[in-house]
């Protein structure tokens, strides 16, 4: 995990968008796929603010991408029992990561999620 300041310190406003960027995920617990969607539109409509925003968005979103690939293989392993195991582990860490990773931007730190596939470079 690469815990960094960027410099110069993000503004309020910068820090404030890219917690949104993360906390954005949890619109997955009302539509399906929201837990993409959201950060996606979040980082689409402010990337350009600031750096710090673009960064986290599209960590926050490739998180997300990778969560919504490892649940699907969840269930699929859900066949053969194990799924069913995996797939409550995977939501209580993606929750954890989510709440972490808001809580260091909104804190101006750039925060890197663990065993996440970046897709969205």
């Amino acid at each position: 995990m690469d815990e960094q300041s960027p410099s110069p310190t993000p503004s309020q406003e910068a820090r404030q968008w890219a917690m949104f960027c993360h906390f954005a995920a949890f619109i997955g617990l009302l539509i399906p796929f929201g837990n993409i969607l959201g950060p996606l539109i979040v980082w689409q409509l402010k990337r350009d603010l600031d750096p710090f925003v673009d960064d986290q968005g599209k960590e926050a979103l490739n998180f997300h991408i990778t969560v919504s690939i490892a649940a699907l293989v969840c269930m699929l392993l859900a066949v053969v029992v194990i799924g069913f195991l995996l797939l409550p582990l995977l939501g209580l860490a993606a929750l954890v990561l989510t709440i972490i990773a808001g809580i260091k931007a909104n804190e101006g730190k750039l925060y890197r999620y663990p065993l996440c596939w970046r897709l969205v470079k």
